[in-house]
This record gives structure tokens, sequence and C-alpha cells, in this order.
């Protein structure tokens, strides 16, 4: 249970890590150093997980069984490989994000496609918001939170 009296500080670093994320994946998705969909997610990472920083599960609900069935295997595979994961609820908000980034030359199944799990792969940069949000997350680990959690905001 977290202690009331740091709820404040604590919402100010999940807000602070919300940003950080943000900001990280349209900065990936440009140097693209960004893995998209669940099943594509799983195919990297079989062949290259060293390669992968952090794992972002989204969902907004947890009415999907096989998504929760898909996110339980993904969660045990980044963990056996010692893998940053994050879940964040706010799907809306990375379509948002990442959908703007998009080449208006693609076509309407990839502006708009699976955006349940991504993976941010670049192991050579040393992206000060990858660091925020890696901290956020080991942070979460001590507040003994297996699996960190963040809540994105539609804007």
């Amino acid at each position: 249970m977290i202690p009331e009296d740091s709820f404040g500080s604590i919402e100010n670093r999940m807000h602070s890590a919300g940003l950080a994320l943000e900001e990280l994946l349209v900065t990936a998705q440009k140097q693209d150093c960004l893995t998209v969909g669940i099943y594509e997610s799983a195919k990297l990472l079989i062949a290259d997980p060293d390669s992968v920083v952090l794992c972002v599960l989204a969902a907004d609900g947890a009415d999907d069984v096989a998504l929760q069935i898909h996110f339980t295997l993904l969660q045990s595979f980044c963990c056996d490989n010692s893998l940053t994961i994050l879940r964040v609820s706010g799907v809306r908000r990375l379509q948002q994000l990442l959908c703007a980034a998009v080449d208006a030359n693609r076509n309407h199944q990839e502006e708009h496609g699976d955006f349940h799990c991504m993976l941010v792969t670049n192991p050579q940069a040393d992206h000060c918001r990858l660091q925020e949000v890696g901290a956020y997350c080991q942070e979460s680990r001590r507040l003994d939170q297996w699996v960190a959690e963040l809540v994105l905001q539609e804007r």
C-alpha cells in the first residue's frame, strides 16, 4: 500500500514518467527503433531479445481474455530476459501520438494497427527519457509492483 503522504509525489512521478514515455515512443518511432504489435513484438523477442530495452503493454480494460493471455506470456518472457516492462492504459493516446508521426502515404491498416504491445529497440541510444522511464519502473518494483503501470491522458 502506498502511504497517503507520498501520494502527491507519486502522482507527479507518474505524470512525468507518462510524458517521458510519450516522448520516448515518438523518438523511437522516428529513429525506426519501435516495434508495434503483439505478433511483431513476439517475433522480435524470440529472434533478438538483447536488442530490446523496453516492453510497453497497453490496454484500457481487462475484458479481452485473449489479450490478457498474450500479455501474461510476453511479461513472462520479458522477466526471464531481464527486460523492463511497463503496462499502460490509454491506447487512444498512443494511437494519437504514433499515428500523427506516420507518413500519409501508408495504408489505413498500418495507421490504425495493434498498439497493445510495443518494443523499444536501441541499446546504443542513451536517451534521457529511456532512463527516466526505466527509473520509474525500477521504483515501482521497489514498491512491490511487479509490473509498473501508467495512465496516459488524451489531449
